[in-house]
């Protein structure tokens, strides 16, 4: 086999991968949202329960929004996006008004990520873009989201460059044994599509040393070999 068809064949094997890593995001979501969400109901809580006593009038507004918001959790959970973000039923806000009638409080913070996500899954990118930048993580999973969900839309968009940076301030920003190896594998498919197999293959090997019981270290090997060979 000549050197151009085995270059033709690395590219095609990792476009297919590329693109088998975005299908597989929904059903790792699925699979973890209860773990990866909770984190952003207990901030809404938690930093409500805060500014009751340091504030009598967002106090009431923040435990209206967190009521309000409540059905459009639901809806988002349930992957009606559309729904959630302007119309989850029962009288209920979607994130949209949320954010613009309770401006200022957690909840609303906390509705414009649900808000980017959302568009990120309807594929409005640049939208999911704007409400994922004015979101205001706190904690240690929630900047991991942010970040990687940043990653996502701008990889969507085709700006790869901007994709890599997000994905990097994801890997950085905390040390989780789920999230954390789910964004070190996507930096590694964006360097093998750059051809950086060098970059790739120490995004892999870290994934492989760190985070081996994780479902992406549990089948890292194989792309450790694939960029060895390059």
């Amino acid at each position: 086999m000549s050197r151009r068809k085995r270059n033709q064949k690395q590219s095609d094997e990792t476009l297919v991968d590329i693109v088998e890593v975005r299908d597989q995001a929904q059903s790792f979501m699925d699979a973890n949202q209860t773990y990866i969400f909770g984190g952003l109901v207990a901030l809404v809580v938690l930093v409500g329960g805060f500014l009751a006593y340091k504030n009598f009038y967002k106090a009431p507004k923040q435990q209206e929004a967190v009521a309000q918001m409540y059905r459009a959790q639901q809806r988002f959970e349930q992957d009606s996006f559309a729904l959630a973000l302007t119309n989850p039923g029962g009288g209920f806000s979607g994130f949209l008004d949320i954010i613009d009638e309770y401006s200022g409080t957690p909840a609303a913070n906390t509705a414009k990520y649900y808000a980017g996500v959302s568009y990120l899954h309807l594929g409005k990118y640049e939208a999911a873009l704007d409400y994922l930048k004015g979101f205001s993580p706190e904690g240690e999973i929630t900047p991991i989201m942010k970040h990687g969900a940043i990653g996502d839309a701008e990889s969507e968009l085709g700006n790869y460059d901007a994709a890599m940076s997000a994905y990097k301030k994801a890997v950085n920003a905390g040390d989780n044994s789920v999230l954390t190896p789910y964004y070190l594998k996507k930096m590694g498919m964006l360097h093998e599509r750059n051809g950086n197999l060098a970059e790739a293959k120490s995004a892999y090997e870290r994934i492989k040393a760190d985070y081996p019981a994780s479902p992406i270290g549990r089948d890292i090997d194989k792309y450790i070999v694939r960029v060895s060979k390059g």
